[in-house]
C-alpha cells in the first residue's frame, strides 16, 4: 500500500496521485450538493436553507478535522520518503489516540451547543427546527467522521490516494440512495438529509476499517505503538494543528458571510447557501492538488529532492490556475441556469446568480495560494499558510462582506468580491515567502562552497 512520488517523471506522478483525491473530494461533495438538490424537490425554502446553513457548519467542521489530519499524511508521507518504517508505525498508534480523544470531545461539546450553534448563525426563524435536527443528528456521527478522514490520511502518507476514493465512493452511493427513501419517500426533509449522511459515513468507515486491518501495509503497528509518546503527537500537531487553525479560521469567515447573509433574509440566505456549494464543487481541482502536494512534496522532501518538490509545485499551478479561468468564464455565462438546478424559485435563482458571478473570481486566485499552501505544508512550514489566510480573513474576506452588505443591501453581488479580493492578497503573500525562501535557500549554497 505504498507509492513512490519520488521517482518518474514529475507530472505524471502528481496527476495520477491527484486524480483519486479530485475524484474523492467530487464524490464527498457531490453527495452534499445531492442532499441539497433532493430536499429541493420534495421541500420549500425553510428545509433548503436548514439543509444548506447545517451542512456547511459540518463542511466547516470536516474541514479542520482534515487539517488537522494532514499532520499524520505529512509526517508519514516525510517517513516514507526516508524509509523509517519504525517512525510510521509510531505516528499511526499516536494519531489513532489523539483522534479518538478529539472525536469523544467533539461530540460531547456540539451536542450541548446545537441552540446556540443555530442562533448564532442567524438562522431564518422559519428554518430553526429543521436546522437543529439536521445538526443533531450529524453532531452524534462525528466519531465516524472523524475516523474516516484519520484512516484516509494514513492511506494517502503512504502514497495510496485511491483507497480512499472508493471508500468515499460507497459512501456517496448510500448516501444518494437513503436520501430518497428519507427524503423523497419517509417526506422526513432535513432530518432524513441528516440520518442519510451520517449513515453512509457509518458505513464507509466500517468498510475503509476492514480494508486497513486485512491488507499488508509497509509497516506494522504493534501494541507498543499505542502507548503515548509526546515527540510524536507533537510532531502531529506541529503541521496539523496550523492547518486545522487556518481552514477553521477561512471556514468562520464563510460562516460569518452566512450569517451577514442569513440576516438579510430567507431569499439571501438561500442564495448565499446555494452558491456556497456550487463554489465548494468548482474548488475540487485546487483542494485536491493543496492535499495531493502536501503528501508528494512531504516524500520528496524526506528524501531530500527539494528540487523535485519545487517542479510539483509548478505544474501544480499550471493545472489549478487553468482550470480556475475555465470556471470563472462558466460562472459568467450561466450562472442563473447554475443556480436553477437547485431551485425554481426566481427570487433565490436571481439574487444568488449576481453573488456567484463576483463570487467565481475566487477560483483563479485561490488557486494560486492553495498549490502554495500544499508546497509549504509538505515542507513543513505550515505557518505560512497559517499566516496569509489569516491576515486575509482579517484585513479583506470579513470587513469586505460586512461593508458591502451594509453599502448594497439590495444586491448579493457587491458581497461576492470580498473572498476573490481575500484570495488575491494571500497569493500575493504567498508568493513573497516562496521567493524569500528561495533566495534564503540560494544563500546557504554559496555560503557552503566557500
Amino acid at each position: 500500500m505504498k507509492k513512490n512520488l519520488t521517482e518518474g517523471h514529475v507530472l505524471k506522478v502528481l496527476v495520477m496521485f491527484a486524480i483519486p483525491y479530485l475524484m474523492s473530494s467530487f464524490l464527498q461533495t457531490f453527495y452534499g450538493m445531492a442532499d441539497l438538490y433532493i430536499v429541493g424537490q420534495f421541500n420549500n425554502a425553510d428545509a433548503i436553507s436548514a439543509v444548506s446553513i447545517g451542512s456547511q457548519f459540518m463542511h466547516m467542521l470536516t474541514v479542520v478535522i482534515i487539517g488537522l489530519a494532514m499532520g499524520t499524511t505529512v509526517r508519514i508521507g516525510n517517513a516514507v520518503g526516508r524509509n523509517d518504517k519504525k517512525d510510521i508505525s509510531s505516528i499511526v498508534g499516536n494519531t489513532t489516540i489523539l483522534f479518538l480523544g478529539i472525536s469523544v470531545v467533539l461530540t460531547i461539546l456540539l451536542l450541548s451547543c446545537t441552540s446556540f450553534i443555530t442562533d448564532i448563525m442567524s438562522t431564518p426563524l422559519e428554518a430553526v427546527s429543521y436546522t437543529k435536527s439536521y445538526l443533531t443528528i450529524c453532531f452524534i456521527g462525528i466519531p465516524f467522521i472523524v475516523s474516516y478522514n484519520v484512516i484516509s490520511s494514513i492511506f494517502r502518507g503512504a502514497g495510496d490516494s485511491k483507497s480512499p476514493m472508493y471508500f468515499v465512493l460507497i459512501a456517496c452511493i448510500t448516501n444518494i440512495i437513503l436520501d430518497y427513501i428519507f427524503v423523497g419517500y419517509f417526506s422526513m426533509g432535513a432530518t432524513g438529509a441528516a440520518l442519510a449522511t451520517v449513515l453512509a459515513q457509518v458505513l464507509s468507515t466500517i468498510i475503509a476499517l476492514i480494508y486497513m486491518l486485512r491488507n499488508t501495509f509497509i509497516f506494522s503497528v504493534q501494541k507498543s505503538d499505542f502507548h503515548i509518546h509526546i515527540s510524536t503527537i507533537k510532531n502531529i500537531l506541529a503541521v496539523g494543528l496550523p492547518i486545522a487553525l487556518q481552514d477553521g479560521f477561512i471556514q468562520i469567515s464563510f460562516l460569518i458571510i452566512t450569517i451577514i447573509a442569513n440576516s438579510r433574509g430567507l431569499i439571501f440566505a438561500t442564495g448565499v447557501g446555494i452558491t456556497e456549494k456550487i463554489i465548494s464543487f468548482l474548488f475540487l481541482v485546487p483542494s485536491a492538488l493543496l492535499s495531493a502536494l502536501s503528501a508528494s512534496v512531504a516524500q520528496n522532501m524526506g528524501a531530500n529532492k527539494p528540487e523535485r518538490a519545487k517542479q510539483m509545485l509548478y505544474y501544480g499551478l499550471i493545472i489549478s490556475v487553468s482550470f480556475g479561468m475555465i470556471c470563472t468564464l462558466v460562472c459568467q455565462m450561466i450562472p442563473q441556469q447554475m443556480l436553477a438546478l437547485f431551485t425554481s424559485d426566481t427570487q433565490v435563482i436571481k439574487a444568488g446568480s449576481l453573488y456567484l458571478m463576483s463570487y467565481a473570481w475566487d477560483c483563479i486566485f485561490a488557486s494560486i495560494h492553495f498549490c502554495f499552501s500544499g508546497y509549504f505544508c509538505g515542507c513543513n512550514k505550515p505557518f505560512i499558510s497559517f499566516i496569509h489566510n489569516t491576515i486575509s480573513i482579517i484585513c479583506i474576506r470579513i470587513p469586505g462582506a460586512y461593508i458591502a452588505s451594509q453599502v448594497f443591501p439590495d444586491t448579493l453581488f457587491p458581497m461576492g468580491w470580498a473572498a476573490p479580493l481575500g484570495s488575491l492578497l494571500s497569493a500575493i503573500i504567498c508568493i513573497g515567502f516562496y521567493i524569500f525562501l528561495k533566495r534564503k535557500e540560494n544563500i546557504k549554497k554559496r555560503t557552503a562552497r566557500f
